[in-house]
């Protein structure tokens, strides 16, 4: 299939949907099998486009992982933040264990997206830490703001406790029994917020 053409008004709209497809197509490799082991040809093939048309989407396969990550994280937040709607902080809690136990054993789990990223890239000045970095520093204000609703006294201890929970049960889920992940980081969670407030 050639989507090249570009000749009328829907043009705009083609662009826009071939730019999703190969991020879609981006994202399934990049999950399942690596991103360094995913090159810009095997997408390609994937997507059936031209190397023209990729790279007038994206100049270089970096520009296509950070695209991939802030595509996740969009997710992850509107995720956390509907966990976090209209939800006691413990209640909160409950449904981030509950939800990340539920993908854990979804078919084709392979632990967090970002974590595996910050794995194959080490350079902390990298374009694409900067975005991995970016996003866990946003989840860990998350979990900030729901330690401060719940009251405990010291919030960044406490916040950092529940990011090391998460991160644990994303590998746990990945490496370990994914059918435990909900119930045990729900028990830690309440742990540790219960034992950070008395």
């Amino acid at each position: 299939m050639n989507d090249d053409t570009t000749a009328t008004a829907p043009s705009t709209r083609a662009g826009s949907s071939t730019r999703e497809r190969i991020l879609d197509a981006a994202t399934e490799r990049f999950y399942a099998q690596g991103i360094r082991a995913t090159s810009a040809d095997r997408i390609i093939e994937d997507v059936g486009i031209t190397k023209v048309t990729f790279y007038r989407h994206f100049r270089a396969k970096s520009d296509l992982v950070i695209a991939y990550l802030e595509r996740q994280a969009a997710a992850e937040r509107a995720w956390m933040t509907g966990a976090r709607a209209e939800r006691d902080p413990l209640a909160a809690l409950h449904a981030l264990a509950t939800d990340i136990g539920a993908a854990s054993c979804s078919p084709g789990f392979r632990g967090c997206p970002f974590i595996n990223a910050a794995a194959e890239y080490a350079d902390p000045q990298d374009p694409v830490r900067s975005a991995v970095d970016a996003h866990r520093s946003w989840m860990l204000g998350e979990f900030a703001a729901i330690a401060a609703d719940a009251g405990v006294g010291d919030v960044d201890t406490v916040a950092s406790q529940l990011m090391l929970l998460r991160d644990g049960a994303m590998v746990n889920g990945y490496l370990g029994v994914p059918e435990k992940v909900a119930e045990v980081l729900d028990a830690v969670f309440t742990s540790v917020v219960s034992s950070a407030r008395a």
